[in-house]
């Protein structure tokens, strides 16, 4: 019973294929399958878990970030170094598996929402909207936007020095997935009565996503203090940032969707993680690129340090000797 947020978290957010405890052993999810996120309309035969277990998956959502930004730096990691495809496309193979790892289901939630306020419609047509399947001109912008900026961010900071773009990927999800836990915060309404806005909204103690928040932040600034110290290099020193950056971008947009729409949905979840994770990166990845500091290294192109590659030493220019320059001026007489 203990673990079913955790459950429901993954099955909510990923594509991880869990299937919940038996009834009698797990009072709080009753049921072998839950609805995915950004799902826009409820399943009748699927009992609802209790608001604590929904509170519970919402609050584990960090952590279930923290394992797909893991994947995704693996994938950035394995593609750009061993395989030596570069950077951006490392970059695009570790978004692309994000992608893949929740079914895309929070690009279609930042489609869907893009679509409906970009309507300018009331809330009940606006909401009818981002319930359709098709996705229309706003949607498209978003996520063409949404995805340059992404692979471009997770590129740049891949390029900047080592370790550098999976930190980034890493803080990003993390954050992007924070944001959620905040918008199902007491006080946040579900703009409908089913789907998984009404599934998880205030459901989470205003304290659990205080101290999540808190502890991203120490997170970030100790790996970059750490990373300092050990190698002489940090992993960026805006990573500490990004993570407030994104998260205050993501409350910006909760806030236009809930004074738009009357709450959240599952779509607006879906967008609140994408728009946290893209503030995130692009923050993360800014700041100088890593320079050399360490005799027998210097640095290619790309901003990276080639080990056991001495500099070229400087050419020198010595003075034409006398000889030389008695010709040059008995050249330039004439007859």
């Amino acid at each position: 019973m203990r673990w079913n947020g955790l459950r429901l978290s993954l099955t909510l957010l990923t594509v991880i294929p869990l299937r919940a405890a038996a009834p009698e052993a797990s009072p709080g999810l009753q049921a072998s399958a839950a609805p995915r996120a950004g799902d826009s309309s409820a399943d009748p035969a699927w009992p609802k878990p209790d608001p604590a277990t929904a509170a519970a998956a919402m609050a584990w959502a960090p952590v279930v970030g923290l394992l797909l930004g893991v994947i995704a730096a693996v994938v950035l990691l394995t593609t750009d170094r061993p395989l030596g495809a570069g950077p951006l496309t490392g970059a695009a193979l570790a978004v692309a598996s994000l992608a893949l790892l929740s079914r895309g289901l929070h690009l279609d939630g930042l489609a869907d929402l893009a679509d409906g306020l970009g309507s300018g419609r009331p809330a009940p047509i606006a909401l009818e909207i981002m319930r359709r399947s098709d996705i229309g001109p706003f949607g498209t912008v978003a996520l063409i936007l949404a995805l340059l900026i992404q692979v471009a961010s997770v590129s740049h900071a891949e390029a900047s020095g080592p370790g550098r773009g999976a930190a980034a990927l890493i803080t990003a999800v993390v954050t992007g997935r924070l944001a959620l836990t905040w918008a199902c915060r007491q006080g946040v309404p579900a703009a409908r009565p089913d789907g998984l806005g009404a599934l998880v909204a205030g459901t989470v103690r205003p304290a659990i996503p205080v101290a999540l928040t808190l502890a991203a932040v120490t997170a970030a600034a100790a790996a970059v203090v750490i990373s300092t110290t050990l190698t002489g290099e940090p992993l960026g020193w805006t990573l500490p940032l990004a993570v407030v950056a994104g998260l205050a971008a993501a409350f910006v947009v909760q806030r236009q969707a809930v004074r738009r729409l009357g709450g959240i949905t599952g779509d607006v979840l879906g967008a609140l993680a994408e728009v946290a994770t893209t503030v995130t990166l692009v923050v993360a990845a800014m700041g100088p690129r890593a320079l050399p500091h360490r005799a027998g290294a210097v640095t290619s192109g790309s901003g990276r340090r080639c080990a056991g590659r001495r500099p070229p030493a400087p050419r020198r220019r010595h003075p034409p000797s006398a000889a030389a320059q008695g010709t040059s001026s008995l050249s330039g007489r004439r007859p």
